[in-house]
């Protein structure tokens, strides 16, 4: 094992922790989740009028920053109804659930390193393990019961509908994004999160991993159900989805969930490939021209925050730009593009582990190089392998349905969209329409 390696695999030191300083980190970390929601709502509407030119939310507040606490106030004062027929229990449990799993994941999270708090030397960080990573995979898998179990207690078809999506939406994407990590794992020798940061004191597993960032960077929006990926609430199928029956303090609870899994789902990319809360090589050697150092005292807490709202932002340009994808494929997306991608980079990252363990070459060129050539790979093999039949070419079995075969879209007793290749038939109104054509001429 390398030094590095070795330096890597130790987590941070909590030995001075007394019970006031967890319980003043527990504060921070609740507070700080909801104001950056709370910031989050503010510059998604206003960042998304600007994208659409539209003017967003301007009349409460200095330029509409109060609409938030406005809906806030709305959300607790409104009528909380129970459904008659719902799983009373459940029902109540489940928005609890996704929001107590999704306010636990930031604990393991580090954000700078350890400063001096009333002369007790502490890290910014509320604690750490061997395995968080693997922690914060499992808070994630179980918050999912939340939104689950709360389509299904509802015992009404579109949240049931929703809860279904949810669930193999979850078992698809994360299992795309642990691989992802995996790899993160192999070449840190840790999965502790402040050993993970450690290891980037060099370059950001960004570069040297980056057919795996790409990877996460695409599971993480099937991960908190956002555009392009929110079938679980798409609003122009199934209403809200499982969302659909709840009202009040507990739709909110789903509602703030949502957001704070998207701050976790960026907080872990920037700890993960973004090298933490250190600064990037330029800051530091700008730095460097006075002899300071960008990684000390409390100023890394705005690295931290700074790369963590990069990909917030990044959210909301992308659900102002790409459309909701069909639910086929989406799911084709997820079990024949990312889980296949993700683990031929996993057999990769492994051949390059062991060759630089025999050989003296340096590895961060051989994954940079190998990284590269692997996606272009994968982006010749897709455009190849998916394309569509020419006119005149027999469609391919399993992919493509005959255009002559006869398609009824209530069948099964409701209806569902056409598949490749099939058509709807003409409305009844396009029928008297074209009768009617048909009888002036």
């Amino acid at each position: 094992m390398t030094p590095s390696i070795h330096a890597a695999a130790q987590t941070a030191d909590f030995s001075q922790d007394t019970w006031w300083i967890w319980t003043l980190k527990a504060v921070f970390i609740l507070v700080f989740l909801i104001l950056n929601v709370i910031l989050a709502l503010w510059v998604e509407r206003r960042a998304l009028a600007r994208m659409q030119t539209r003017l967003g939310p301007n009349r409460v507040g200095p330029l509409g920053f109060g609409q938030a606490f406005a809906d806030a106030l709305k959300l607790l004062i409104k009528e909380d109804f129970w459904l008659a027929g719902a799983d009373k229990l459940i029902y109540f449990l489940s928005p609890v659930i996704a929001a107590t799993c999704a306010f636990t994941v930031m604990a393991v999270i580090p954000m700078g390193p350890a400063v001096s708090i009333f002369g007790h030397e502490t890290p910014l960080q509320m604690a750490d393990s061997a395995v968080a990573v693997l922690f914060v995979l499992a808070v994630a898998a179980l918050g999912e019961y939340g939104l689950v179990l709360g389509g299904w207690s509802a015992h009404s078809t579109l949240p049931f509908y929703g809860s279904v999506r949810g669930a193999t939406q979850m078992i698809s994407y994360e299992l795309a994004l642990g691989l992802s990590l995996v790899t993160v794992f192999l070449t840190s020798g840790t999965m502790s999160t402040s050993g993970i940061v450690d290891s980037q004191r060099g370059v950001w597993n960004a570069v040297v991993l980056f057919p795996a960032f790409v990877i996460y960077l695409v599971s993480m929006f099937g991960e908190t159900n956002r555009l392009p990926f929110d079938l679980p609430e798409a609003e122009g199928e199934i209403v809200a989805g499982h969302t659909t029956e709840y009202s009040s303090m507990k739709f909110a609870w789903f509602y703030l969930s949502e957001y704070v899994n998207m701050l976790n789902v960026s907080m872990v990319a920037t700890t993960v490939f973004l090298g933490g809360w250190r600064a990037g090589p330029v800051t530091t050697w700008v730095f460097s021209l006075w002899d300071g150092d960008p990684n000390t005292g409390w100023l890394p807490m705005l690295w931290f925050f700074g790369k963590t709202w990069a990909f917030m932002f990044f959210f909301v340009w992308t659900r102002g730009s790409l459309l909701r994808m069909r639910y086929d494929h989406f799911m084709k997306l997820g079990w024949k593009v990312l889980i296949p991608v993700s683990l031929a980079w996993l057999v990769a990252v492994t051949l390059i582990q062991g060759v630089t363990t025999f050989a003296e070459l340096s590895r961060q060129q051989l994954f940079i190089g190998i990284g590269v050539a692997f996606l272009v790979a994968m982006v010749v093999v897709l455009l190849i392998g998916d394309r569509t039949p020419p006119e005149g070419e027999e469609p391919r079995d399993g992919e493509f349905i005959r255009p002559d075969e006869e398609f009824d879209a209530f069948a099964g007793g409701f209806p569902v969209p056409p598949l490749p290749g099939q058509s709807l038939p003409p409305s009844p109104r396009a029928k008297r329409v074209t009768a009617k054509e048909a009888d002036r001429d």
